[in-house]
């Protein structure tokens, strides 16, 4: 990561900073305004879309720039030139400009997100997605269509998976083996929503919702599945282990059978109140003894696992570090290695009752569990990320996953269609049908 910082300095001192738009503009949305505009050298963040512009507008005031709203192709353009930054409610302005050289998806909007991220290629722009929902449901086929526009899509550093896939390549140069990606949590319950969250979103000026996709466990769901597809790994079991550790990630070296990691490919998965919290580690083994004995010399024990780990993710603090990569470099923090390895199915969060329309994730209803491909595939289970919207055929007890045989599906969404070419591009076995 240290090349970034020079690079960026260069293209500061050429006066060609790296041209960054915005789709938008929530709480990790108006961190990231002030990330870029107040510590960042080298890009600008010229455009955001929101649905209500006055948030947009409030997010550059509050990071000390006085921006412009503008409604057209030429407005958003002429305030680029002008070096405004400029707010619209029109998302495909920012596909379309011609100034623009990469967008960031900071939504978690799965439907809409999918419509705006092939606007963007059509338009040769890169795209960081801030939005796991998205990456975890379609990220496959969406990489298909990235490859034919000759651009990258890609996870960003900050988030968890991020922060993950970078340790798992540190873990790899190292000449280790990584048998297991794992998420620190300090909460989890499948049952929470909206209601019972309200007082923590509150306090720290979060939607309710995404408060409750962190509590439920669906937003770990989401974002273990990137990992996962990302670094052929897969889950040991529905809904992974999530075992509550109180102590450091260090002593789980001994808590998973490595003929189990080893004979899976590895496994993902998270605990829940270890330390440190809120990071992310990897359990990985050297094969050779020569060097398992300078691991224990260096104090990471005797093997035959050791623990790495990264004891923070900064979230919107380290997103930039993922323009500059893409841009400068061509480089992707996190994409999938083919098709999905595990996905994250919809469950039950109450009995459901037939003719009920289903809410999204982080809401009242559903919530997600991380599961493999294979076993989504063969069972035709419903994928978390696609659940707003479906109407119930029949009554779901609390806890059961929900197929696609139990839903009528919305008329008409894009993400469906996405669906169902990603299942025709990958073969069973998560590898392209074409490799």
């Amino acid at each position: 990561m240290f090349i970034i910082d020079n690079a960026l300095k260069a293209r500061e001192a050429s006066g060609k900073p790296i041209r960054v738009g915005m789709i938008g503009c929530g709480f990790m949305g108006r961190g990231l305004v002030n990330q870029i505009l107040n510590s960042f050298v080298g890009m600008r963040l010229v455009a955001i879309y929101n649905r209500k512009v006055e948030k947009a507008l409030q997010a550059y005031r509050d990071a000390g720039a006085q921006p412009i709203e503008v409604s057209s192709q030429g407005g958003l353009e002429d305030a680029i030139r002008a070096g405004r930054p400029a707010v619209t409610a029109d998302w495909k302005l920012l596909c379309q400009s011609e100034q623009i050289e990469i967008l960031i998806d900071v939504t978690g909007a799965v439907e809409f997100g999918a419509h705006f991220v092939l606007e963007a290629f059509n338009h040769g722009k890169h795209v960081i997605l801030m939005n796991a929902e998205l990456d975890a449901t379609v990220g496959p086929i969406l990489q298909v269509y990235a490859r034919k526009a000759g651009v990258i899509l890609t996870a960003c550093d900050g988030d968890q998976p991020g922060v993950e896939i970078n340790l798992f390549r540190y873990v790899k140069g190292l000449g280790l083996i990584p048998r297991l990606m794992g998420n620190i949590k300090g909460l989890q319950d499948p049952y929470r929503n909206p209601t019972t969250q309200i007082g923590f979103a509150k306090r720290w000026g979060q939607s309710p919702s995404m408060v409750t996709s962190f509590a439920d466990g669906s937003k770990v769901s989401f974002e273990q599945a990137i990992v996962a597809n990302a670094t052929g790994m897969r889950v040991a079991k529905r809904g992974m282990f999530g075992y509550d550790h109180t102590g450091h990630v260090d002593e789980l070296t001994t808590r998973y059978d490595l003929d189990m990691l080893r004979a899976s490919g590895g496994i993902v998965d998270y605990v829940v109140g270890a330390k440190p919290n809120p990071g992310v580690f990897c359990l990985a083994e050297h094969t050779d003894p020569k060097q398992r004995h300078y691991l224990n010399l260096y104090k990471l024990g005797e093997g035959p696992l050791y623990s790495f780990y990264t004891p923070w993710h900064l979230c919107h603090f380290e997103v930039p570090n993922t323009v500059a990569r893409v841009v400068l470099f061509g480089d992707a923090t996190g994409v999938p290695l083919g098709g999905s390895m595990v996905e994250v199915v919809a469950t039950a969060k109450r009995d459901l009752k037939a003719g009920e329309v289903l809410d999204d994730y982080g809401h009242y209803m559903t919530y997600g569990e991380a599961e493999n491909a294979d076993v989504m595939r063969r069972e035709a289970l419903l994928p978390e990320g696609i659940v707003e919207g479906c109407r119930l055929k029949r009554d779901i007890p609390k806890d059961e996953a929900l197929t696609y045989h139990d839903v009528e599906l919305p008329a008409g969404r894009l993400v469906d269609r996405l669906r169902a070419e990603q299942e025709a591009a990958f073969a069973p076995s998560g590898k392209s049908a074409a490799a």
